[in-house]
């Protein structure tokens, strides 16, 4: 019975892609077809029998590209093959089943102490109902399968071992640090006290019409979810309050929109719609990895009672023309006062807010250096060391974007200037 679709994404070379190919050999009697989507000119091997069909998908989004291709899918089952993965050779036509009772055959790899899970086999009536995300959505293109598992509940997922393989690839640090990402995606918070204290987000927009998805979406995709995602558009002239209309009926997600102010303002706006103990600021170009509230809550029921704020490790990322490159993690230090602030190597963070602390400060401060719209941060950090203290725990769960529209990148010139007035 000829009754699977058979997806390759994004083989990293045309060898893996081969390889790939090959391995379904293994299962040929139930193949229909077998689209290809990558960015590679691959050759097929001469050796391949199977009917496949390549699509380019260079400047394509493959999460969009991969949604209107299932919708046009006939098969009962559509098999995922991404990047490096090629089926195991104990796989048989009788080994790719999924019970009555289930939706997904999950299979996993590891790499070193990383263990990544993926969707092998998907019900394609299911598949039908439950869209992928776009790139636009994810951190990087790698993410897709991982991410997409996350959405599905876990009475759903069925689990064999030994049914994926990966062709050798290099482990440079930034394909380590991708790992690392995408293995949190399947961790769930099995805390029996996990809502307290509660913890929010808010983010403030403007003009990050290429990255505001990300970021809200990574406060969606957490294993324990937020108490509410507050998030403002401050007088955006691109396209990305649009953008965040998409996602205004989603339960967690209060939207904002006010005229241009600056951060601060924009910031104060949302101040007084927190309803919880804690507060952490996401910059609209940055993003969390899947376990942030988990690990933040974890910290915050250790924090001393005069703590006004919780900060812990940054992971660096460059942005190229096409995708991101890992720099390095940025370790926080103890501060112990305004001078440690004013000297610290890089921004205090993530900064995770005692709600009631900053609103005894009056919130961010709108100084009249720049009209308040640089340094929030810092200006609002300065008040609060000066009757309460500052935690750090060693931690990473923020991930920081370095591009040319960076507020701080495009003014970094006038620090010096800042704390003069300070």
């Amino acid at each position: 019975m000829k009754d699977i679709t058979a997806v390759l994404i994004n083989g990293s070379t045309p060898l893996a892609i081969q390889k790939a190919l090959q391995s379904l050999e293994y299962v040929h009697s139930r193949l229909k077809t077998i689209m290809i989507l990558t960015e590679q000119n691959s050759i097929l091997p001469k050796n391949i029998t199977l009917k496949s069909n390549v699509l380019y998908t260079k400047n394509q989004d493959p999460g969009i590209k991969l949604n209107e291709l299932v919708q046009t899918v006939t098969t009962d089952y559509v098999l995922f093959l991404q990047d490096n993965d090629y089926l195991s050779k104990t796989v048989t036509p009788d080994t790719l089943t999924i019970p009555a009772s289930k939706k997904v055959l999950c299979a996993s790899y590891q790499k070193r102490n990383v263990t990544i899970h993926r969707p092998l086999l998907v019900k394609t009536g299911y598949l039908k109902e439950k869209n992928f995300h776009s790139l636009s959505q994810l951190p990087f293109k790698e993410a897709l399968l991982p991410a997409w598992l996350s959405t599905v509940a876990g009475e759903l997922q069925e689990f064999r071992t030994n049914l994926i393989k990966q062709a050798r690839v290099q482990n440079t640090k930034q394909e380590i640090e991708k790992e690392k990402i995408m293995e949190k995606y399947q961790k769930v918070s099995h805390s029996s006290n996990e809502d307290t204290p509660s913890l929010s987000v808010m983010i403030s927009n403007y003009n990050m019409a290429n990255y505001i998805e990300i970021a809200l979406n990574s406060c969606l995709l957490q294993s324990s979810p937020f108490k509410e995602i507050l998030i403002i558009d401050d007088g955006s002239t691109d396209h990305s309050y649009s953008q965040l209309l998409k996602w205004k009926d989603e339960k967690l997600i209060h939207l904002y929109q006010q005229q241009n102010g600056g951060k601060a303002r924009a910031l104060n706006r949302l101040l007084p719609h927190v309803t919880s103990d804690f507060v952490l600021e996401l910059d609209a170009d940055d993003w969390l990895d899947s376990d942030a509230v988990s690990v933040i809550k974890q910290h915050l029921r250790n924090v001393k009672a005069d703590t006004s704020v919780l900060y812990g490790n940054y992971r660096r990322w460059k942005q190229l023309d096409r995708g991101i490159q890992f720099k390095k993690i940025d370790k926080g230090r103890q501060t112990r006062g305004l001078t440690d602030l004013l000297t610290y190597r890089f921004p205090l963070g993530p900064r995770i807010y005692r709600t009631t602390s900053l609103r005894k400060v009056d919130g961010f401060p709108v100084i009249q250096f720049e009209d308040g719209r640089l340094y929030e941060d810092v200006s609002v950090l300065s008040r609060l060391i000066k009757f309460s203290s500052f935690q750090y725990e060693d931690f990473t769960v923020y991930n920081v974007r370095e591009h040319n529209k960076s507020i701080t990148k495009t003014h970094h010139s006038k620090w010096n200037d800042f704390l003069k007035h300070l």
